[in-house]
């Protein structure tokens, strides 16, 4: 079926190219030359689809669309990342990589950065000025399977750079067969040439857990790297098996991880987690996915990081029936530490807010949304200095799986599965990508609102996608 889905997926993109080359609504002449009234872009990524029945994952692309004025899209077609796609979360076809950020854009908005997880390589693909993407070059990273890339403006003495970027990667070798539970893996830095190119920056450090997420803070001097896995007992956390509630955690029990950027060398600082294995509480562990770092109208750094709740309270691996309401912490970047802010703020109630994983700010960072995987739905949250509140649990809603709480089968069965998300350059619109139903949402960016514009279909697989951006 799902190879089925994929033919049918080619040949629509196919036609698609050929009618937006061909819409006169979107192209207008110009001295002669054929020029479009795009105003930015979409770009989303198919993950070659993920793994099909056990086979090697297929070719990845990214599905490029010109965004409009009014926040619709058309679709401009596909281009090869000249990678594979990858997955590595049992085949249920939602969010394969468990990652945010598996494509992101450099700052100057000239490439578009994408990971190619069946492949263990990076892409850069220039953005032309017409918003389509112009040919990849790829970079081999040191692990198995790419799941998280970010960048940041390199110095203006380095000439011929664009940009410092970092890759997480899910895991390394002696550590593939123990699946998510085990995985430890690492991260890299590269310099991205002007000319699309890369050269190592120096660093491969080698982390204590599965990562799902890397962020650079506004400066580029700190970077932070969310786990999936802090705290799972199928770590070798010894030492820190000890650790008493309110403390801080170390190594394995880590949910995020600090790290000093000095050039392309990388230095971890310090860790911290909201939740520890064996609490009181019996609260799910972590399993943060999503990160950002903004800067509080105080100056000062604050790290925010999505928790989906999936690890058990003892650090048994994900249940679905033991799913619990998603979660939002805070930390400050005090120097070298990370400070505790706000722990542990839930994006629901009596698990109807399941497996928070992603966000994005709004334009004046007093306001971000987190997606609800399963719930197929966004939150709203205030922010102010680190302190967050939740603000409307359902600030936008698809179909979910609310109800189901207990059989898998009937959750992935029936949930459109919000995944990744980004909010455009100018902050009007916010695009959702729905992991379950080969779609992007369109949403209004009204202050701390959504109002719901439309949907665009038919461009990408209904499962295995992974990794969304817009200019």
């Amino acid at each position: 079926m799902k190879n089925l889905k994929f033919s049918l997926y080619i040949l629509l993109t196919s036609t698609l190219i050929f009618t937006s080359c061909n819409d006169d609504d979107n192209f207008v002449p110009d001295g002669g030359e054929e020029t479009n009234n795009f105003v930015g872009a979409v770009y989303a990524m198919t993950n070659g689809e993920g793994q099909v029945d056990g086979v090697e994952q297929g070719p990845n692309t990214i599905v490029t669309y010109g965004r409009n004025v009014d926040g619709t899209l058309t679709p401009i077609g596909p281009v090869a990342t000249g990678g594979n796609g990858g997955d590595f979360d049992g085949g249920e076809g939602l969010d394969p990589l468990i990652s945010a950020y598996a494509i992101t854009k450099t700052r100057d908005n000239a490439f578009v950065l994408a990971v190619n997880a069946g492949s263990n390589t990076i892409s850069a693909l220039p953005v032309n000025d017409d918003f389509s993407l112009g040919n990849p070059v790829l970079q081999t990273t040191s692990a198995q399977g790419p799941n998280s890339i970010d960048s940041y403006p390199a110095p203006e003495s380095m000439t011929g750079v664009n940009s410092l970027v970092l890759v997480t990667n899910i895991t390394r070798s002696e550590f593939l067969d123990g699946g998510e539970p085990t995985h430890r893996g690492t991260l890299d830095s590269f310099w991205l040439l002007d000319d699309g190119t890369f050269q190592s920056a120096g660093a491969s450090v080698n982390l204590d857990n599965r990562p799902s997420c890397v962020y650079i803070a506004p400066g580029g001097a700190y970077a932070i790297v969310a786990s999936i896995n802090a705290g799972a007992a199928g770590l070798d956390v010894g030492a820190t098996d000890n650790l008493g509630t309110g403390s801080t955690a170390v190594g394995n029990q880590d949910e995020v991880v600090l790290f000093g950027i000095n050039g392309g060398s990388l230095t971890r600082l310090d860790g911290a987690t909201s939740t520890l294995r064996g609490n009181a509480e019996q609260r799910n562990l972590p399993s943060a996915i999503g990160s950002q770092i903004v800067r509080g109208t105080d100056g000062e750094l604050y790290a925010v990081v999505t928790e989906a709740r999936e690890f058990q309270y003892n650090g048994a691996p994900p249940a679905f029936p033991a799913l619990q309401d998603g979660s939002v912490s805070t930390w400050r970047i005090d120097g070298d530490q990370l400070v505790d802010v706000n722990l542990d703020v839930r994006s629901g109630e009596g698990n109807t807010g399941r497996t928070a994983c992603w966000l994005d700010f709004t334009s004046d960072e007093n306001t971000f949304f987190v997606s609800n995987a399963i719930e197929a739905g966004l939150a709203s949250f205030s922010f102010n200095n680190g302190v967050v509140t939740l603000l409307d649990q359902t600030a936008a809603q698809g179909v979910g799986a609310t109800g189901n709480t207990t059989d898998p089968g009937a959750a992935f069965g029936t949930t459109e599965g919000w995944i990744d998300m980004w909010i455009s350059d100018d902050g009007a619109f916010l695009y959702q990508l729905y992991g379950l139903d080969g779609t992007i949402g369109i949403f209004g960016v009204n202050g701390q609102t959504l109002s719901p514009i439309g949907e665009e279909s038919g461009n990408l697989p209904d499962t295995n996608t992974q990794g969304i951006v817009a200019i």
